[in-house]
């Protein structure tokens, strides 16, 4: 419990930064933005490659952890479509406001588990991240996407080719297909591209952490509803413990279990509320789902870590 709670604590305290930064007009509207895309498309990728450069395949699951990961998004995805018209009929909840809910109950803040995942394990930590993100992130991508296509009422149709096209072009996984390339082949860059990176990805958690802070909204947090509730449940528990679950069963221990624990433990992404407002969803509910989860983490995390992780 400690461990968790030591690696937690610095992670909400710049997370809080961010917020007192944001809250108090230090740093602005479209300076956050210019500064979320350069976290994005640039400090994160970097530590990204040179961390699956130059780590040891052989030493980690990959195979069961991708597996494990991206089959407990699968199993929560495919209940929460389920039961789309049972919530619609006795709560009221209408499909966009289910669009968030699903956004809410099955995305991941990427930062927040890097960032943990490097001050508890170091490099082998963000290697087994970059696993996830690779397992996960376009498979959310393409459920996130249709179900916003399909329930959201967007203006822009789904579309294969639109869908395929983002995914090539997502920063993360482009980085890690890079970093996967250096490993396998051997071909190393100079020594000082690899420590621009080094001093590059020492900005990525940090500024990474700003952001998710600067994107919380406390005013924005009304009482929990059916709505609030769901998500929070499906995110916070029952996503681990499936995880936790398919872990065990494929044969997952120690680090790698935590590992699969931690990066479905974590709040949803804050990507979700910018795909909500681009598509037609309801971007209101999806910044109460994300400020109400990053609460909440503060205590399930650790547990979830201790219970599930075997911590």
């Amino acid at each position: 419990m400690m461990m968790a709670l030591d690696a937690l604590l610095p992670v909400l305290l710049v997370i809080a930064t961010g917020h007192v930064v944001a809250r108090i007009g230090l740093v602005t509207g479209d300076n956050w933005r210019g500064f979320e895309k350069l976290t994005y498309f640039v400090l994160f990728p970097c530590i990204i490659i040179r961390n699956l450069a130059l780590v040891d395949f052989g030493a980690l699951p990959f195979l069961q952890l991708g597996l494990t990961l991206a089959g407990a998004v699968s199993i929560v995805a495919t209940f929460l479509l389920l039961i789309r018209t049972r919530l619609e009929r006795r709560y009221g909840i209408s499909p966009a406001r289910f669009t968030s809910i699903f956004q809410g109950s099955v995305r991941w803040n990427t930062f927040v588990a890097l960032a943990m995942a490097d001050q508890m394990w170091g490099p082998e930590g963000v290697a087994l991240i970059a696993v996830a993100i690779v397992a996960m992130v376009p498979l959310l991508n393409m459920l996130s996407v249709t179900v916003m296509s399909r329930f959201a009422n967007a203006d822009t149709p789904f579309s294969l080719t639109r869908l395929l096209r983002d995914l090539t072009r997502n920063p993360y996984i482009v980085a890690t297909l890079v970093g996967l390339v250096i490993n396998m082949t051997g071909l190393m860059p100079p020594e000082a591209v690899m420590t621009s990176m080094e001093m590059l990805g020492r900005c990525a958690l940090a500024a990474g952490l700003l952001v998710v802070g600067a994107s919380l909204d406390i005013g924005a947090l009304r009482r929990p509803g059916p709505a609030l509730s769901t998500a929070a449940v499906l995110r916070l528990v029952a996503l681990p413990t499936v995880a936790a679950g398919l872990g065990t069963l494929l044969g997952l221990t120690g680090m790698a279990l935590a590992a699969a624990v931690l990066c479905t433990s974590v709040p949803t992404s804050s990507g979700a509320y910018l795909l909500a407002r681009e598509m037609g969803g309801d971007a209101e509910l999806m910044a109460e789902i994300l400020t109400l989860q990053s609460i909440a983490a503060i205590a399930t995390l650790p547990i979830a870590l201790v219970v599930l992780g075997a911590m």
